[in-house]
């Protein structure tokens, strides 16, 4: 036996010329077989990075990594979509909330982590589609591969007898068929053997490339539109207006390349909101089952036209989207001095706290009292007081509908001129007046009633705005308190070109996977009066047809041969090719 090893099969340790058994610090010695890397310099480094970045595998794991990044985003309320939402959370997760807030999950679409990522991908699909996009167009200008030595080592292979027939006649038959098929077809002659090379599929490759070209499209298109348009948030009392201009919104985001002359101006009226809650099914008892918002709208010198919102069926109206996002309760609250006079008389939004409706809303009066008043309200649609004396809501609709209030009475905080929410009391220099430790109950009202506030400042009263009987005679409350809807307008000039562009991709898409790439290659050998004649097939990646396909070319070809000779397929009186071997 050869005591000698070769390089391949040295171990590591051996290849380079270290022992195993030995420390790697102990002075070993030159060795023959030692390797020397070369140490990389910045430009090799920053091409490193570059194929890396570039590679296909990059960019499908930047793919799966803007998705994954986008889970935050449905999880966790976003400002740009739901502000007030995000401020109930901080509300109620005042610990937690802090924490996601520097993590900018409240702002996941904008934030630094996922617009890296955004832009890696970028740049990803671009040196991918690019030096991808130059080979192929090299691959489609180049004749097809030369025919390989032995056709009878290819996954596919036929084998054929032509009776009374010359090379020159069946290569020219094969070349016409193979062209028939959408092959591209180049002779050659080697070692004096004539044969045709024949490839086709290259749309597979031409489609993966518009896939990846529609991928650049859409980021692009997403991009242009997100800099160009505005998304903006207004919520609506029934009955009430809203204008499409930026001071009307509660809160928008305006693109970096926004032009405020671009808003389209028109009147939105919420004229009716209703909901349909499930009252039949136990197990669903008290869920919504449809929400829909009737709504007016009025552009400059034309007639106001009715119009129909709901979950998920949004109106297009003037360039302009506008999404139904969510609704509650907004009972108008009447508020009078001492003297009789109105100092409040507003339907005010109070935010759902849970499924029942249970809500919570902020009353704010700066002026007409001897001090400023804040009232923190608690709406409950049907009351229901539980064994501690508190209330809460049983079901969602109006059918025992309530308000409290605690009333607090000092400096709301408004008179410096700095914004506040309208969702918010800050009541660290303010004194209670009704409700906790202040020694009086909170204010508990009906629709209709009126009740004194303390220290004789006055009453407050919760209107009834529609009072009617049901059909037994008794009081009903439906539609005594109106509801209110939050509506998201965005205008986005680039969704056009997204659509445009997805379809694109999933043109692409169904290409490269529906179009297979094949070779096929016919030889043609004189055999005295006869030719033999060589199928082969083979196959760029998975093709479950190259035994068909093959089988069909030399089914076609016959058939084209036996009709320059005259005669139909199987005829009785002449002979047919002869099969000697199929595989």
């Amino acid at each position: 036996m050869n005591q000698q090893m070769s390089n391949h099969e040295r171990g590591p340790a051996d290849r380079l010329g270290g022992d195993p058994g030995r420390n790697d610090t102990e002075d070993q010695g030159p060795s023959e077989n030692a390797v020397t890397l070369p140490r990389l310099s910045i430009t090799g480094y920053a091409r490193f990075f570059w194929r890396q970045l570039t590679s296909m595998r990059t960019a499908l794991l930047l793919l799966l990594l803007v998705a994954i990044a986008a889970i935050p985003g449905s999880l966790v309320p976003q400002r740009l979509s739901d502000p007030n939402g995000v401020t109930q959370y901080f509300t109620n997760n005042p610990d937690l909330a802090p924490v996601l807030d520097q993590l900018q999950l409240f702002d996941v679409y904008s934030s630094a982590w996922f617009s890296a990522i955004y832009i890696l991908l970028f740049i990803s699909l671009i040196g991918c589609v690019i030096p991808r996009t130059k080979h192929h167009f090299d691959a489609v200008r180049a004749r097809p591969p030369r025919t390989p030595a032995r056709l009878s080592r290819l996954p596919s292979h036929q084998l054929h007898d032509y009776p009374q027939c010359d090379v020159p006649l069946v290569l020219d038959t094969a070349r016409a068929v193979l062209k028939r098929a959408g092959y591209r077809v180049e002779p050659y002659e080697q070692s004096g053997l004539r044969s045709l090379s024949a490839e086709r599929g290259y749309l597979r490759e031409t489609g993966n490339l518009v896939f990846h070209t529609g991928l650049l499209a859409v980021i692009v298109a997403v991009g242009v539109g997100g800099a160009l348009g505005y998304q903006g948030q207004r919520v609506i009392v029934e009955g009430q207006s809203f204008v499409n201009a930026l001071i009307e919104f509660d809160s928008y985001n305006p693109g970096q390349l926004f032009d405020p002359q671009s808003v389209a101006p028109y009147r939105l009226t919420l004229d009716q909101f209703s909901v349909t809650y499930e009252t039949a099914n136990l197990d669903a008892y008290g869920q919504p089952t449809d929400f829909t918002a009737n709504v007016t709208v009025t552009a400059p010198n034309e007639a106001p036209e009715a119009r129909t919102i709901k979950v998920n069926d949004p109106m297009r109206f003037a360039d302009t989207d506008v999404f139904l996002m969510g609704n509650g309760y907004a009972p108008k609250i009447t508020i009078r001095n001492a003297d009789g006079e109105i100092v409040f008389e507003e339907s005010t939004p109070f935010l759902p706290q849970d499924s029942n409706m249970t809500s919570l809303g902020i009353l704010k009066v700066p002026d007409g009292m001897p001090e400023q008043l804040g009232l923190v309200g608690f709406f409950y649609p049907t009351a229901s007081e539980l064994e501690s004396g508190a209330f809460t809501s049983t079901f969602p609709d109006l059918i025992y509908p309530m308000v409290s209030f605690n009333v607090f009475r000092g400096d709301l905080g408004i008179d410096g001129g700095a914004p506040k929410s309208v969702y918010t009391l800050n009541t660290d220099d303010m004194t209670q007046l009704t409700g906790g430790s202040s020694g009086l109950e909170s204010i508990q009202l009906m629709p209709g009633e009126t009740a004194d506030l303390p220290d004789g400042l006055g009453t407050i009263t919760f209107d009834n705005i529609a009072p009617q009987a049901s059909l037994d005679g008794t009081e009903s409350y439906a539609g005594s308190v109106a509801r209110f809807a939050s509506f998201d307008i965005a205008s986005d000039p680039g969704q056009f070109w997204v659509l445009i562009a997805s379809i694109i991709v999933l043109g692409g898409l169904i290409v490269s996977l529906m179009v297979p790439r094949r070779r096929l290659w016919v030889r043609a050998v004189q055999d005295g009066a006869d030719v033999r004649v060589e199928y082969g097939g083979l196959a760029r990646g998975e093709d479950p047809r190259l035994d068909a396909a093959v089988e069909s070319l030399a089914l076609a070809h016959r058939a084209a041969i036996e009709k320059l000779h005259n005669r139909e397929p199987d005829h009785p009186n002449h002979p047919t090719p002869k099969t000697r071997n199929h595989s």
